[in-house]
C-alpha cells in the first residue's frame, strides 16, 4: 500500500465526518485537494456537492454515478458534476487525491 510522503502528511488534516477516513488538505483560492486514506469502512450513502474530481492512488472502490456504478481501480479517474447524487463502497484500504470545486468542502481539524 502506498505510503502518503511527508509533503503530503504534514499538509493540515481534513475534519471528515466518516470514522475511517483521514485526509490532508491543500487548499486553493477556490478549491481544495484532499488526499484520502480510506479502511475498507463499506458504504458511504448517496450525497451531492460541488463538481470533484479524483485519481485512485491505490487499492480500488465501487463507485455510483448518477446511477451508474463501476469499479475504479489504482490509476482510474472519476469526474462528479456539480449537483450529482453519487455513493462509494470500501471493501479494502484505498487512498485517493480528490478535487473538490468549492473552497469549503473540509474544514482543517
Amino acid at each position: 500500500m502506498l505510503d502518503y510522503p511527508d509533503m503530503i502528511t504534514s499538509l493540515p488534516q481534513a475534519d471528515i465526518p466518516f470514522p475511517g477516513v483521514k485526509g490532508w488538505l491543500l487548499q486553493g483560492e477556490h478549491q481544495q485537494i484532499v488526499f484520502m486514506d480510506i479502511d475498507p469502512i463499506g458504504e458511504v450513502t448517496e450525497h451531492s456537492h460541488a463538481a470533484q474530481f479524483g485519481v485512485v492512488l491505490d487499492g480500488e472502490m465501487s463507485l455510483t454515478i448518477g446511477g451508474e456504478t463501476k469499479l475504479y481501480k489504482k490509476g482510474d479517474a472519476y469526474f462528479i458534476p456539480d449537483g450529482v447524487s453519487h455513493s462509494a463502497v470500501f471493501k479494502s484500504r484505498v487512498k485517493v487525491m480528490d478535487m473538490f470545486d468549492e473552497k469549503q468542502r473540509y474544514k482543517t481539524k
